[in-house]
């Protein structure tokens, strides 16, 4: 047997079922693109954060602020590219 074959991940996580994410989803949610975004189900993923970071989204993304919408969408895309995020 190799050494990778043992060697535990560095992290892991249970994500959520698609269809458990689906579950909990909105009707018409704006990243609703035919799955769960990946994001969605690794919060899920932490029933004891979900809830507070779904709101923190909420009201960062949606609501009205000093930025648009494309613009705060563009600042998370950038963001995450500058961390080599998959998210």
């Amino acid at each position: 047997m190799s050494e990778d074959a043992n060697k535990v991940p560095d992290a892991w996580v249970a994500l959520p079922s698609r269809e458990q994410a689906r579950a909990v989803m909105p009707a018409n949610h704006p990243y609703d693109f035919g799955s769960p975004p990946a994001m969605a189900r690794l919060v899920l993923a932490h029933p004891g954060i979900a809830p507070f970071f779904g709101a923190l989204f909420q009201r960062i993304m949606f609501e009205p602020g000093a930025l648009s919408r494309p613009e705060r969408e563009m600042v998370a895309a950038v963001t995450a590219a500058a961390q080599d995020c998959v998210y």
